[in-house]
């Protein structure tokens, strides 16, 4: 077993390497403007997943992933000459949801915003239901601060101390 630490390293020069080489050497005209965005290596270094997103709509983001398919062997050859690793592991290209999600959240937060504004505005020149202050105060004219029973607070105990009959 290996450890994460060159997992990860390998991961990352695997994100170079792909990406450099779909620059310059891949001449695919399927392949559109793709962007490597992420890689990971599996603990025993014999797999690699590589993440890429397309700019486009879904029939260039389909004709990029036949022309990443189509070029997997070149690139893993490439891969293993610029790592040097005894095992080259294998390729596999998956499109990353991060766009997606991210429009998602914006969508969200597009509306989030579009219904405080109109809350706002619905609540202009509005007063409270019960006032600005909605809390119960006691009246320093009435008589005592009894309780419903007619005894006076603190458990039904007068100002002496005394339970109350």
């Amino acid at each position: 077993m290996t450890d994460n630490a060159r997992a990860r390293k390998l991961a990352d020069r695997i994100q170079v390497v792909v990406a450099e080489t779909l620059d310059r050497r891949i001449k695919d005209p399927r392949l559109g403007f793709v962007t490597i965005t992420d890689a990971r290596v599996t603990g025993d270094l014999r797999e690699a997943t590589v993440f890429y997103t397309v700019y486009g709509d879904d029939e260039e983001r389909a004709a990029s992933a036949a022309a990443l398919e189509s070029a997997k062997g070149v690139l893993r050859s490439e891969v293993g000459r610029q790592t040097g690793v005894r095992f080259t592991p294998t390729l596999a290209f998956v499109p990353d949801a991060l766009p997606d999600n991210a429009r998602t959240i914006e969508d969200l937060l597009d509306r989030a915003r579009a219904k405080d504004a109109e809350v706002r505005e619905v609540s202009t020149g509005k007063t409270y239901a019960a006032g600005a202050d909605p809390y119960r105060k006691a009246d320093p004219d009435e008589e005592g601060t009894g309780d419903a029973d007619g005894t006076e607070g603190a458990g039904g105990r007068g100002t002496d101390g005394a339970a109350a009959e």
